[in-house]
């Protein structure tokens, strides 16, 4: 079974003496609990793992009584150290306290349980890891899967990569669109929405964040104002709940709103959003398009590979420590630009969706960037840009 480069480290941190509380954090279906089942079927580590995902979030004592049956199980095989894994633990409520109380009474009795945790993106890190748990623990990131990753575990080409994106357990299906539409939808979209995020947020409009999803990830590519959003979303609201949800929805790694790239924040951030998925496959379930479709037409085969792109340099920012923007001049534009240490470099996307732009050029005689790149026609072939590792472009 093909291991993601994550396991090497998840095993180094639960080889090490216990230190800190290891947190795996990750969108739906990219392979957490597979990783945590991968690790432990190599080591000789006596373990307890335990799922919260059909517990009643109320059970607030739920916590304790696992903890304690994994010391009661470490003390009867006269072990030294012992593991204990809980998957979806943010799903009850006042977890963090929980956990802080279990773990500081071991650290102050010496008993030597190690802890790892796995939870739905940064949800997971910004209800409770930073509060309750602060200096106790490590987060060890689990992104959307590259190319690289899909093509070395399942052979898949660059352009079926770039329509049906890398969700491992929908590519069985991709050669049958109906059935892998309804994969992504039901198995992925639906409970990210209706799970991960309404059970770990105050949405006073689930309709409104859903119907902004999906009408997000058909604009993937596009940039377009929250005002004019809101009209087409046919619902009463206003633009900063409309930005609330798609922040929401950036910190569960599904849609991102990027912003104008500026030389000051308040431009920044006041900026038009540039939608953008975590994973072609969202664009592609909610499209409308066939494979054929979208390849056929270069226009449209043109948003996909800049999605594509967008979605590889997203899923690496946290990681890396980059920021991606976009930048606009009237007609000039730049697709994606990264800032790193108040520097920055500027990537178009070129594959038949424009025939002119001066963007790079114009871009460089405002800003002055370390590093331009093309991808795509008469630059960077899209395959040999999505096989990068985003860090080696910085400078």
């Amino acid at each position: 079974m093909y291991k993601r480069h994550q396991y090497k480290e998840l095993r180094s941190r639960i080889e090490e003496p216990r230190n800190k509380i290891q947190v795996i954090s990750g969108p739906r279906q990219v392979g957490k609990s597979t990783l945590v089942k991968q690790v432990l079927s190599d080591m000789s580590i006596g373990f307890t793992a335990v799922s919260a995902d059909n517990t009643d979030p109320r059970d607030t004592g739920w916590i304790g009584e696992i903890w304690e049956t994994a010391r009661q199980r470490m003390r009867l095989a006269h072990a030294g150290e012992y593991l204990l894994v809980i998957d979806e633990v943010h799903k009850i409520d006042n977890w963090s306290e929980a956990v802080k109380k279990e773990w500081d009474a071991d650290t102050f009795n010496d008993v030597k349980i190690k802890v790892v945790l796995l939870g739905s993106s940064r949800l997971l890190l910004k209800n409770g890891l930073t509060e309750s748990l602060a200096g106790r623990y490590e987060l060890i990131r689990m992104p959307h899967w590259s190319y690289t990753e899909v093509k070395e575990a399942f052979g898949m080409d660059i352009d079926h990569y770039i329509f049906f994106g890398g969700f491992p357990g929908g590519i069985a299906f991709t050669n049958n669109e109906a059935r892998w539409r309804h994969y992504i939808k039901d198995s992925i979209i639906a409970p990210a929405i209706e799970h991960d995020i309404l059970m770990t947020k105050i949405v006073y409009k689930p309709e409104l964040m859903l119907r902004l999803f999906e009408l997000g990830c058909t604009y993937s590519g596009e940039e377009i104002a929250l005002n004019k959003l809101l009209g087409q979303l046919q619902d009463v609201g206003n633009v900063t709940t409309l930005a609330n949800y798609l922040t929401t929805l950036d910190e569960s790694r599904l849609l991102c709103g990027l912003q104008k790239y500026a030389n000051d924040n308040a431009r920044k951030y006041n900026s038009i959003p540039k939608m953008m998925v975590y994973n072609t496959a969202l664009l592609s379930a909610l499209s409308g398009y066939t494979y054929r479709q979208a390849f056929t037409s270069p226009k449209i085969w043109g948003r996909w590979a800049e999605s594509a792109v967008g979605a590889h340099l997203l899923n690496m920012a946290d990681e890396t420590g980059y920021r991606v923007y976009y930048w606009r001049n009237r007609d000039d534009e730049v697709d994606f630009v990264l800032e790193y240490n108040h520097k920055c470099i500027a990537i178009e996307v070129k594959s038949g969706r424009r025939t002119a732009n001066n963007g790079i050029r114009v871009f460089k005689e405002k800003f002055s960037p370390v590093q331009t790149f093309i991808v795509g026609t008469g630059g960077i072939p899209l395959e040999e840009f999505l096989s990068l590792d985003p860090a080696d472009l910085l400078f």
